[in-house]
């Protein structure tokens, strides 16, 4: 599918933007599930600036999605209308700070993060080992793992309103609850600044080297995945409850609920946007019959379908 070519006429209304459109760009290859459609226009704002000038700029009528690593998300095959944005080489941007702080910018991969805070000696930021994606969507789903969550160590954040106003939020302004953030929808993080605590690299670094052995151990973090499918319910485990309902290893297409870790779908090769996300709302059907309890999509599902 493709969709009519609008690039031309955004151009014309932007004779002062640097970044770069590309019309009816697929996005498969951007996503961890290597599968989907493409974006009718994909937009890679060349910083901060740039991206304001082009909200700014781009008709109120014409949808806007921002997409990170692609690590926690599905791309339906019908593609995604309007603009899909992704931050990229002006976003990667970490700087160490005074009193054990990191401004980071949200193209930057959370693994990156919590290794830059343990170069610098940082403690209270590994968690971040954990977590398959980029600060700007932590900072989205308040993202965790290990014990430590961003609401635990963020101080404030920059982004750009849909009207291309340029806004800081401070940690209140969030309203962090589990893997949930209150943050204006129609807000594009471009930055994070974060609170540690003094520490000894080679602690950090050793504690890096436990959390990469529990998630290798645990997680087939080697197959096309996105990562945690679902949220855990209040007083339940998503994958005690997927299991129960007897659904490690269901596959529909090319498409599977994880043998390894049942609350990972995987694309095992050849599956469809289709298929993964038929898999998990068949998946939450059977939960539900079973245990009573629905289950809430943590992955991201965006576009139309074929």
């Amino acid at each position: 599918m493709s969709f009519p070519d609008i690039t031309g006429e955004l151009s014309a209304r932007m004779p002062e933007l640097r970044g770069r459109m590309i019309a009816n760009q697929p996005l498969a290859d951007l996503t961890w599930f290597r599968v989907g459609g493409p974006a009718q226009v994909l937009f890679t704002p060349a910083d901060e600036g740039d991206l304001a000038y082009f909200l700014r700029h781009l008709p109120a009528d014409i949808p806007v999605m921002v997409v990170g690593l692609g690590s926690n998300l599905i791309v339906r095959e019908g593609g995604v209308p309007g603009v899909v944005i992704r931050l990229g080489r002006g976003f990667n941007e970490i700087k160490v700070e005074e009193g054990h702080r990191l401004r980071v910018g949200t193209a930057v991969p959370d693994v990156k993060l919590a290794r830059a805070a343990a170069d610098a000696g940082i403690e209270g930021l590994a968690f971040y080992r954990g977590i398959p994606g980029g600060i700007g969507g932590a900072l989205r789903m308040n993202a965790g793992a290990h014990g430590g969550e961003t609401k635990d160590a963020l101080v404030e954040a920059r982004g750009v309103d849909r009207a291309g106003n340029i806004r800081v939020f401070a940690n209140a302004d969030f309203g962090f609850t589990y893997r949930h953030s209150g943050a204006p929808a129609d807000v594009i993080f471009t930055s994070a600044l974060y609170q540690g605590r003094p520490g000894e690299t080679a602690a950090i670094l050793e504690e890096m080297d436990r959390i990469t052995q529990a998630r290798e151990a645990s997680q087939p973090i080697r197959e096309k995945t996105g990562g945690s499918t679902f949220k855990n319910p209040p007083g339940h485990k998503a994958w005690q409850l997927i299991d129960a309902a007897g659904c490690r290893g269901l596959t529909l297409g090319g498409a599977q609920m994880s043998p390894m870790h049942c609350n990972f779908l995987i694309n095992t090769g050849g599956a469809t946007a289709a298929d993964i996300e038929g898999l998990g709302e068949e998946v939450r059907r059977r939960v539900k019959a079973h245990s009573g309890v629905e289950l809430e999509w943590e992955i991201k599902r965006i576009g139309i379908p074929a």
